[in-house]
């Protein structure tokens, strides 16, 4: 639990130097210890890279966003990959060929001659086939189903050659479902001797590195695969430490255990000012968007009156200012500038509204007051956005119990197969990455995800139908009209608050040549010596 504070005695409190010197020191021994204690051989070449969190598996079908993909993208292949560098662009990867031949049908031809580790042989059409297919089977219960849209099927035409056939148009293949995680292509052989599922290990790979060995919560290891068909990777090993605080993972970086890491907005200008030595920091714009969600199957939360009353307590530019040093703008919803969908303004303006939140209270029958609880994992930005929170509901009688988590029990707070824990949700403070497509965003607030990422519980019958629609949809002025109402429905039913998308600023050694998605987010195996 955090303490309270006045609104105004709070962001007098949060002086930049005194948050960077206290928030960096929270959870340091932990996060670094185990890099202290790595002996690194003078003939090897290591990269050691920040993740916000923990791997959680890997395979494609249950992966848990940027964080798996990274090692996803290093251990395995898929047809295509993202290109590196500021514009959103793909490259070829096991495909020789791709084309949309129509508006439901994508032709392919893989290189000949790419080889699953572990003696499972020669990467064929057949295991495109079953890789992309198995996420669709509902006896599996693929997490990541939604990105495959209305994919209906490939088809096999020669031991290279498929096709990817749609229900109905999907453009998200493109910039989703290709090149991002359900694209990854596994070995059929391997997995179907493995049982047709694995966790955090695999039977086979065949991308430039191997996964070498899981150290829950300290490391993730990556050696160089010798038999890559690209050629040679550019490090002996990747070492992937998960820090889920950027301050914490500053500190590291500085103390030389770390070569690349995202930064704290509040740490950018005293770091552009007086950068470490041999280094260089970056800026990019950001996809992922942060928000407040609510429980609206929690009894208390049921009321929409009680959720408006929030949604017009919390003040964003007070949480931009304290918790992103004003370094990032309020957002309008869940899609980023852009992206079609992006709406111009909220319905809910970015200042809180006391007045407006007394009377949404009083039609609840709460003008006396109320208490309610928000879940927040326990990182440095987020504390602070909690303790803003705290202070601007008091405002309005609104008493917010807040709750610290660390990252493997926050993350599983809403997942209704680990327990029961989802229906003490009221209000959860939450950040979900992004791909550069719309449907990413909305994808995980049907009905059907109610459990898994739908955290709030939201249901709305017109909302899934438009959702479904609107990612089927080829003309990109009907998208961004479908897209902008979704983000209207979310706002009107009082569930959700928007904050931020925030920003990407990121630091490396000048003895790496990074490689980074147009958002910033790292592409690992692109990565190279300086």
């Amino acid at each position: 639990m955090i303490t309270k504070q006045s609104k105004k005695d709070l962001l007098k409190d949060l002086n930049r130097r005194q948050f960077l010197q206290t928030s960096g020191a929270l959870g340091l021994a932990a996060a670094t210890s185990s890099i202290a204690e790595i002996v690194y051989a003078q003939d090897k070449t290591i990269l050691k890279i920040r993740a916000y969190a923990d791997m959680r598996s890997l395979d494609p079908a249950f992966s848990q966003g940027i964080t798996d993909e990274e090692i996803h993208s290093c251990i395995y292949s898929k047809l295509i990959q993202y290109k590196p560098g500021r514009e959103w662009s793909w490259e070829l990867d096991a495909a020789e060929s791709i084309e949309q031949v129509d508006d439901t049908h994508i032709k392919f031809k893989l290189k000949p001659g790419i080889m699953f580790t572990g003696g499972h042989g020669e990467m064929t059409a057949e295991d495109v086939k079953y890789s992309y297919e198995r996420i669709l089977d509902d006896a599996l219960e693929s997490t990541n189903k939604p990105d495959w849209g209305s994919l209906k099927e490939v088809t096999v035409d020669g031991k290279y050659e498929g096709t990817i056939v749609f229900d109905e148009p999907y453009p998200p293949a493109w910039n989703i479902a290709l090149p991002y995680i359900v694209g990854n292509i596994i070995s059929k052989k391997a997995w179907e001797e493995a049982g047709g599922k694995v966790d955090t290990t695999t039977p086979s790979t065949s991308g430039p590195y191997l996964h070498k060995e899981w150290q829950p919560k300290q490391k993730t290891i990556l050696v160089r695969n010798p038999d890559w068909h690209g050629g040679t990777a550019a490090f002996d090993e990747i070492h992937i430490f998960p820090i889920d605080d950027e301050n914490t993972a500053q500190i590291a970086f500085e103390s030389g255990d770390i070569d690349c890491t995202r930064l704290s907005l509040g740490a950018v200008g005293n770091l552009k000012a007086s950068p470490p030595e041999n280094s260089t920091i970056e800026e990019y714009p950001s996809l992922y968007y942060v928000w407040v969600g609510m429980n609206v199957e929690n009894e208390a939360m049921a009321d929409q009156n009680l959720r408006k009353a929030v949604q017009h307590c919390i003040d964003v530019p007070s949480i931009l200012q304290a918790s992103y040093f004003g370094a990032a703008e309020a957002s309008t919803g869940i899609i980023a500038p852009g992206l079609i969908g992006h709406r111009p303004q909220s319905m809910v303006p970015p200042e809180s509204d006391i007045a407006k939140a007394k009377e949404y209270l009083a039609a609840a029958g709460l003008d006396g007051g109320v208490n309610v609880t928000l879940d927040v994992l326990n990182k440095a930005a987020n504390v602070t956005t909690a303790q803003v929170i705290q202070a601007t509901c008091a405002e309005a009688g609104i008493s917010v119990e807040v709750n610290l988590h660390e990252s493997g029990a926050f993350w599983s707070l809403g997942d209704s197969s680990a327990g029961e824990r989802y229906k003490d949700i009221q209000l959860i403070l939450n950040r979900f990455s992004m791909a550069p497509d719309p449907s990413y965003a909305t994808a995980w607030f049907v009905s059907d995800q109610k459990g898994i990422w739908n955290w709030e519980r939201y249901s709305d019958q017109e909302f899934d139908n438009l959702e479904a629609k609107a990612k089927a949809t080829s003309d990109p002025a009907q998208r961004d009209e479908m897209y902008r109402k979704m983000q209207d429905m979310m706002e009107e039913s009082g569930a959700y608050r928007f904050i931020t998308h925030e920003a990407t600023p990121v630091i490396y050694r000048n003895t790496i040549k990074p490689a980074f998605r147009p958002d910033g987010l790292p592409l690992l195996r692109s990565f190279t010596g300086a």
